[in-house]
């Protein structure tokens, strides 16, 4: 197990900057998620730590070493890709032990090494096949046994399940954080996938334009986004925000009018804010029909989910969406009252989108 410390990293591609003075720490075992969408820059960090990019400026350390100017050969590190990138005219058996005879390994160890590598994914079955005879999920296995049977101190994964059908991600992801644990390796993984990011991983990095946003646990970054984007980048739905002017102690929002919450209250008149972005996720509001305190809108439109029913609701020219038990009806077009959880809120900034209590 290693710390990765990336100090100052800043890579440029002639006059683009792909990330702009990155600052991280990634603790012993610590599985950390770079999130963001296409472009951010999330790719390029990750191949900046393998040593596939060398960072413009800014080092990076894996504990107190510094491996900044090391090749990726000699950096220990295991790299999983997209498209897994196994060898088609290779059987499985020497897929996984490619790296090992690179390095010269015993033939007998290699031997162990592979088939205890290929029982831990649950593939020793499948060693004498080529990869062309293995469906998506057996060779995203197959790519992470090759991965793992040099025992990397860090593992690095670019998106592996982006190719693989709904049901067998779900079921590949937990596989893969239960390996992750049990093995004790520091693994970084690149997604763009927020849900995956949430559920896999121990800490998510918000990565946009070569910048990381935020930092935290998937609750942190989920209950307390710093951005109006993390809120908006996590969630599905994501969070809803609404336009709302300070009046007194009250917040108007169109024709509605609802309390300013308790925890911003002080923070508002500190701040002498005039315009927020009142931010809340769908499944931390209730409907009610008829016109009562809280947010007034009209029913837009409603989609079935099983046990629950999303809500989408036009308040003014918004969108606002919520979740409503499945044995709720609505007419399009009726009259309903939005009611926010008063602790879920989360007032940003309307000028620069991010959260007030970051303000300070």
């Amino acid at each position: 197990m290693v710390k990765i410390i990336l100090e100052n990293i800043t890579k440029k591609f002639d006059d683009f900057t792909a990330l702009d003075n990155i600052n991280l720490k990634i603790d012993d075992g610590e599985f950390m998620a770079l999130l963001g969408p296409s472009g951010s820059g999330k790719s390029t960090l990750l191949y900046t730590i393998a040593g596939i990019y060398k960072p413009t400026s800014g080092r990076i350390y894996f504990d107190d070493r510094d491996v900044t100017e090391i090749p990726p050969k000699d950096r220990n590190i295991g790299l999983v890709f997209q498209n897994w990138a196994l060898y088609p005219h290779m059987k499985v058996f020497n897929n996984i032990a490619f790296p090992l005879e690179l390095r010269k390994v015993p033939k007998q160890e290699i031997e162990k090494k592979v088939r205890e590598v290929a029982k831990m994914l649950h593939i020793e079955n499948l060693l004498d096949r080529y990869p062309w005879q293995l469906s998506g999920g057996q060779q995203q296995r197959v790519a992470m046994a090759r991965a793992l049977v040099k025992e990397p101190d860090v593992l690095l994964l670019d998106e592996p399940m982006s190719n693989l059908d709904a049901l067998l991600r779900i079921e590949v992801r937990a596989e893969l954080k239960r390996l992750q644990k049990d093995l004790g390796i520091t693994a970084v993984h690149v997604t763009h996938d927020q849900a995956e990011a949430l559920a896999m991983a121990d800490r998510i990095a918000l990565i946009k334009e070569g910048k990381i946003l935020q930092v935290g646990t998937p609750d942190e970054v989920y209950y307390k986004p710093k951005y109006k984007f993390v809120g908006r980048f996590l969630g599905n739905p994501p969070m809803n925000f609404i336009e709302a002017e300070v009046e007194n102690n009250y917040l108007r929002i169109y024709e509605s009018k609802i309390p300013i919450p308790t925890q911003y209250r002080r923070l508002i008149n500190k701040l002498d804010v005039k315009k927020v972005l009142l931010g809340f996720r769908p499944h931390d509001a209730e409907l009610v029909k008829g016109i009562h305190e809280g947010l007034i809108g009209e029913v837009y439109s409603f989609e079935p989910l099983g046990k629950e029913q999303i809500v989408t609701v036009t308040i003014g020219n918004t969108f606002i969406k919520v979740f409503v038990p499945e044995g709720e009806r609505f007419t399009f077009g009726e009259k309903v009252t939005v009611k926010i959880r008063e602790d879920r809120i989360i007032l940003f900034d309307k000028k620069t989108e991010k959260a007030l209590e970051f303000l300070i």
